[in-house]
């Protein structure tokens, strides 16, 4: 049998205990459907060798010799991650497009007695549900921007929301990146494939009759670029902008980005890469409080000098009038418990 999604929250409602992507690593660490464990039935080199063979010697070679190797590695599956199956367990199994991959090792699985079903259409089916939801779709739901200039701790105050009940979108979150030069996160960003597939089902998931709050961003979170509506739908959404001295931004700044400070060569590369922008004296500025160790410091001259001044002009393109101001002193944690306390009532 086949599963034809029709909307992005089918799988989940389908009830399988397993989805199996059965594509080449590579294709699968590029993007997949969520939840989805990769068991290859051709390797990346297996997979070239087999395409090489279909277009330079026949496409009758090129299925057996890949039959072959689609048997070989069944084999070991079935002997490896699959060994612990009971006759109950229901996989649901796709490639890249609901062909001789997923419909041999599906095969295979169903001759030892699991139900096991393919996705119409495999990967590619997926795929054009996320473009549809993200690219042909407006947004579902009353967006709020959450603004203020940089160290303000707007992801932390999302963060604080969400335990509120709110809904929220965490943008840098699903980029793995935290929006600025020195935004980097431990094990880099995914894919502009995986990424858009992990925000479409975050909107897929929204409730559309709430509001939905999502940090303020360029259109660029790293080097991953937001889908056409959502962008847009965040020009137009109104704001609430936490207001903040720089002493305080600094603080909280030198805190956050702890794993920034704790590498100095990283620290120095980042600031060596501002070269273009500014001058050599203020370069040498930052790298003295860098080596110095004065990262409040310096997180409050790099504020002041680089960040402010691009964020104000940012904003100036999406201020409406019915924004809204939230001043705070302080951003520690007492203070932000508050921030969080005040934005709920408001979107209450």
């Amino acid at each position: 049998m086949a599963l034809t999604l029709t909307s992005l929250n089918d799988l989940a409602a389908a009830g399988f205990d397993t989805i199996i992507d059965v594509r080449a690593p590579a294709e699968y660490a590029e993007d997949h459907l969520p939840g989805a464990i990769n068991l290859p039935v051709l390797d990346d080199a297996e997979r070239a060798r087999v395409g090489t063979i279909y277009k330079q010697q026949s496409p009758f070679l090129a299925r057996k010799v890949g039959a072959a190797l689609v048997a070989r590695n069944a084999a070991l599956h079935l002997e490896g991650p699959l060994a612990d199956k009971t006759g109950g367990w229901r996989p649901l199994v796709y490639c890249w497009r609901g062909g001789q991959r997923s419909g041999s090792f599906s095969t295979i699985l169903a001759q030892v007695g699991w139900r096991v079903e393919l996705i119409a259409g495999g990967y590619k089916s997926w795929r054009a549900l996320v473009v549809a939801a993200l690219n042909d779709q407006p947004f579902p739901a009353r967006l709020i921007v959450l603004d203020g200039n940089t160290g303000t701790a707007k992801t932390d105050l999302l963060a604080l929301l969400a335990a509120r009940g709110l809904q929220i979108i965490d943008l840098e979150g699903l980029a793995n990146h935290r929006g600025s030069l020195f935004g980097h996160r431990d094990g880099g960003q995914p894919s502009q494939r995986a990424f858009e597939g992990r925000l479409a089902m975050a909107i897929a998931q929204l409730d559309p009759a709430r509001p939905v709050v999502v940090e303020a961003e360029s259109s660029r979170i790293g080097a991953l670029s937001l889908p056409k509506q959502l962008w847009a739908a965040m020009g137009q959404a109104p704001r609430i902008r936490i207001i903040a001295p720089l002493a305080a931004r600094a603080d909280y700044l030198a805190r956050a980005y702890s794993d920034v400070t704790d590498d100095r060569d990283r620290l120095f590369r980042v600031v060596e890469s501002l070269r273009r922008l500014h001058s050599a004296e203020q370069i040498e500025s930052w790298l003295t409080l860098a080596t110095e160790g004065a990262f409040p410091a310096l997180a409050g001259s790099l504020m002041e000098n680089h960040y402010d001044r691009r964020y104000e002009k940012h904003r100036a393109r999406f201020s409406r009038p019915e924004d809204r101001e939230l001043p705070t002193e302080s951003l520690k944690e007492d203070a932000l418990q508050r921030l969080a306390d005040q934005i709920a009532e408001m979107l209450a």
